[in-house]
């Protein structure tokens, strides 16, 4: 018996989010149809984040054991095959038997993608969230610089969540634009349900003026849901990477933190 992992690319507009549930078709549930149908074995995988509906990735990881013969490498594209276009597996590789995609020292990537422009457009509608008013973008970035850090995060955390211990460590929190391109991107240790989202709507209240950046290091330190800002919709976000410790201590002599 082998472990497999997984990288994990997909569309999430279509889908009730990663984890398999009654309501709805679910990432992990195709997933497992199309790994069982190729391995001729029941399969459940075991994913790193537990997506949201409608949120997207580049970069999330699962694993699976099998006793399947196909060499690990090759197990990506033959799946491939049996997925449909909006799911694709970039990469799959073996690891130990023990290997855990949520046990292990990892760090995380998510980006908030925005559209700040006159008018929509049609063909980005599922993945940016369109923003028709002016930012200050230089308010957000001071906002932001608040959240960077080792943080009791409960005021940025959905009040349905069960998770005890609500603190989180923030490596890099940016907001860069582009254009029309407006990208907050946020790397740290691990995010509290709707985490991101909270802190994207947050940041946006900031760039219209509703909120100063110190109001922002204000709510930090409430840890109260109510005093932050909306929940920004699912679809800007996008988990792009998982960094895990092995790939950490390499990219260290790249200059990368």
């Amino acid at each position: 018996m082998r472990r497999i992992k997984l990288t994990v690319a997909y569309d999430g507009t279509n889908y009730c989010g990663w984890q398999v549930q009654p309501n709805g078709i679910t990432v992990e549930e195709v997933l497992n149809r199309a790994l069982s149908a190729l391995t001729g074995t029941k399969v459940n995988v075991i994913g790193a984040s537990r997506t949201d509906s409608g949120v997207h990735a580049r970069g999330n990881v699962a694993v699976f054991d099998t006793d399947s013969p196909i060499p690990p490498d090759r197990i990506s594209y033959a799946v491939n095959q049996k997925l449909p276009d909006d799911i694709v597996v970039v990469k799959s590789e073996e690891v130990p038997k023990d290997w855990h995609p949520r046990y292990q020292n990892s760090v995380k990537t998510y980006e908030y993608h925005i559209l700040n422009a006159k008018m929509p457009d049609p063909t980005r509608r599922y993945t940016t969230y369109f923003v028709s008013y002016h930012l200050d973008l230089e308010q957000m970035r001071k906002a932001a610089g608040y959240l960077v850090g080792e943080h009791d995060f409960a005021s940025f955390c959905n009040i349905h969540t069960d998770v005890e211990d609500t603190v989180r460590t923030i490596y890099e929190l940016t907001v860069e634009k582009s254009g029309e391109d407006l990208t907050i991107r946020v790397r740290g240790n691990g995010f509290l349900y709707n985490m991101v989202r909270i802190i994207a709507g947050t940041l946006l209240q900031v760039g219209r003026g509703f909120y100063t950046p110190e109001d922002v290091r204000g709510i930090l330190e409430t840890k109260d849901r109510e005093s932050a800002g909306v929940t920004a919709p699912p679809h800007g976000l996008m988990l792009m990477r998982i960094e895990y410790e092995k790939d950490l201590d390499k990219s260290e002599g790249d200059g990368v933190v």
